[in-house]
Parts: structure tokens; sequence; C-alpha cells
């Protein structure tokens, strides 16, 4: 089996986010180019303060990607501590983002692009609670598997791209590993603490980038916790490998597509995520 390493260690500044006065956030691939992060698009940390009052936020389109929504610290309406939310903007959705009342949370959002041929697939939306993830609790780890495989657990949440993410918490001293394809790029975000990687050292907001190896084989990555409390997330998915045109909160294979989801959110074909019809929604830890 391959042994993963680290490529590169990356760390983003922290500055105010789009809600203002107690929002901060850190662009995490600032400065990677597409050809290095693709098939990510964008990810955030974002943590807010807020003291509620006038609305800030609101609604807003996506389309040709998908939103993946990790709550680190949540609240009880809506968005729950531990739970995750996958919304696959496909051909064109529109959601609210809006806060109006006192808020204390930590969410991180990445933008995953969709392979080339589903790029326009049905607006999907798919949401799993701490309760529903699967999990391993142990005195010196835990394990949380919210998309993909780990350690012997799959998890429910359906992917048009493959995409494992894994929340570990590992107290100091102990180590654990994650299979992955040997094609699929990967990284770390370190929320806190230090974790080891052969050679390298990631602390706490740093992120590491695997290696990538040639060929179709199995791999692995080891960790090894250098402190008490060390916590990190991992992402891992295949390149798309396809050139893509970025606008604002639109993703297409050419301008044209940018132009045509601008008219179609301009006219109202876009629905809403609270309209979707139930086939098109799935709540696991709820209904699930």
């Amino acid at each position: 089996m391959v042994e993963r390493t680290i490529s590169k260690i990356t760390q983003s500044p922290w500055h105010q986010g789009f809600l203002g006065a107690g929002h901060r956030a850190s662009a995490i691939l600032d400065g990677i180019s597409w050809e290095e992060s693709d098939p990510f698009l964008l990810f955030m940390d974002d943590r807010l303060k807020l003291p509620g009052g006038e609305p800030v936020g609101g609604a807003h389109p996506h389309a040709g990607f998908e939103t993946l929504t990790l709550v680190l610290q949540g609240n009880e309406k809506g968005l729950p501590t531990g739970s995750f939310e996958l919304m696959t903007a496909g051909k064109g959705i529109v959601h609210t983002e809006e806060v109006t009342t006192e808020q204390n949370l930590h969410v991180l959002q990445l933008w995953l692009a969709l392979p080339p041929e589903k790029r326009w697939a049905e607006p999907f939306w798919q949401k799993i609670t701490l309760e529903a993830v699967p999990k391993i609790q142990t005195e010196n780890y835990q394990i949380l598997v919210y998309s993909g495989a780990s350690n012997g657990l799959i998890s429910p949440v359906k992917n048009h791209t493959p995409l494992i993410l894994v929340d570990f918490k590992i107290k100091a001293n102990q180590s654990l590993s994650q299979e992955l394809p040997a094609n699929f790029r990967g990284l770390l975000y370190v929320l806190n603490g230090v974790v080891q990687i052969g050679n390298s050292t990631i602390e706490s907001g740093q992120v590491g980038w695997m290696d990538q190896p040639k060929g179709e084989s199995v791999s692995q990555i080891s960790f090894i916790s250098k402190s008490d409390h060390t916590h990190f997330v991992l992402y891992a998915a295949p390149a798309h490998k396809a050139p893509i045109i970025t606008h604002g909160p639109f993703v297409g294979d050419t301008s044209d597509d940018i132009a045509r989801l601008y008219r179609a959110y301009r006219n109202g074909e876009m629905p809403h995520l609270n309209q979707l019809p139930n086939r098109q929604k799935i709540e696991y830890g709820v209904n699930g």
C-alpha cells in the first residue's frame, strides 16, 4: 500500500466576513490554483459571534457545484452542532443564509465541483445530524465519518463526486490512519493541536496537502497526535481534470453557461431550497 506524505503546508489569514462585525473568516484555498485544488473550489472557515437585530445575509443562488457545510459549533435552530449538509446546486437553486438573532457559530463550508457530466443535475439536498454520523469512540480518539469510508465505517451520504470527509479528535501520542484511493487529492485542516505525518508537523490553523502518487492503487495516510486535544478534518476526492468557468455563485463549462445561469436566476427559474420536493431531500437521523 502506498503511504501518503505531506507535499505542502499552507495557512490563511483571518479577515472580517461578509456578515460584518462579529464574523471572522479564513479563506483556506486562497493562493492555491485550480490545478492544485481540483475538485475543491472554495473552502471557508467561518466563526460568527453576532448580536442579532437587523437582518444580515439573505437569499442567493448557486449552480454548477455542491456546497458542503460542516457545523462544528451550532445552534438549535437548524444548524445543530455536529451536523453536515450537502447541497447539490446542479442546474440551479436558491437558498437563504440570513441571521436575525444572536448567534455563536463555527462552520466549515467547502464548494465541491461537480463532474462535467453531472454539472446540470437536478438540485438535491442532504443533511445528516450528529447522532446518525457513523462514529468510533474510544478512550483515546473519536472518528466521525461524514462522507465516504474510514476505518471500517461508511457514511450514508450520497455523492456525485466521490468524497471522503472525516473528523478526527485524537489524544497525545496516539496514532491513526486513513485509507483512500491513490488518485484522490486530499488535505487536512487542523482545528486544534498538532499532528505529525511522516516528517511533516501541521499545527492549528494550517492545512497539510497530501502528495499525489501515481497509479490507481489504494493508499493510506498515517497520523500521530503531538498534543492532547488534536482535532482535524480530512477532505479527499478525485480531481475532475476538466476546465471550468467561475463567476460569483455560478460554475460552468463556458462563459455562455454563466450568462445563461444569470438569466435563469433573474427570471425566477431556479427553485428555492425550501420548495424542493421530498424526492430531492434526505435527512439522515430524522426520517432516515
